[in-house]
């Protein structure tokens, strides 16, 4: 079997066994404050388990292609969302569950207007800016509790230059 993975545009039905994507839908639009402001509603549900829910901002480096992708984490009491400020495209890398540990990765290149809600307990590499420093509004659980399950596999993936 290839190590090298391929890179997918990211849908939001391709992507639905993972999470969500936050992107505007024309479906959810809502006018308020007299007609000015056009709300995309509950475009993701926060899921924690047992905590509250915090808004972070994560600054993301640049990663060099090809990218050996060597491990995978998840996060089983709460979801995770991530959402670009800048218009910059990014990667996206989920696997499914595979008995406790993640399968093959599926790669996803997001727009600089979409963002993803991982589910609890989803596969996810951790972020992954394409071309310069990339900021992201985050969502997710604050709580006591171990939320972060890595898994290193025994021989890396590559992923090709998205660029």
């Amino acid at each position: 079997m290839s190590r090298m993975l391929s890179i997918e545009p990211l849908t939001k039905e391709a992507f639905a066994p993972f999470g969500s994507v936050i992107e505007t839908d024309r479906a959810s639009m809502r006018l308020i404050n007299g007609g000015n402001t056009e709300r995309f509603h509950a475009l993701a549900r926060v899921d924690v388990v047992g905590a509250g829910a915090i808004i972070n901002i994560f600054r993301g480096q640049p990663r060099a292609f090809p990218y050996a992708l060597a491990m995978m984490e998840r996060h089983p009491l709460g979801s995770q969302s991530f959402s670009p400020v800048d218009d910059r495209p990014w990667l996206v890398v989920v696997a499914a569950d595979e008995g406790g540990r993640p399968g093959r990765p599926r790669v996803f290149l997001a727009s600089g207007r979409q963002g993803v809600n991982y589910g609890r307990n989803v596969w996810h590499h951790p972020l992954m800016a394409l071309g310069a420093a990339s900021d992201f509004i985050v969502v997710d659980r604050e709580a006591p509790g171990d939320n972060l399950e890595e898994f290193f596999y025994d021989e890396a993936f590559v992923i090709p230059d998205p660029l």
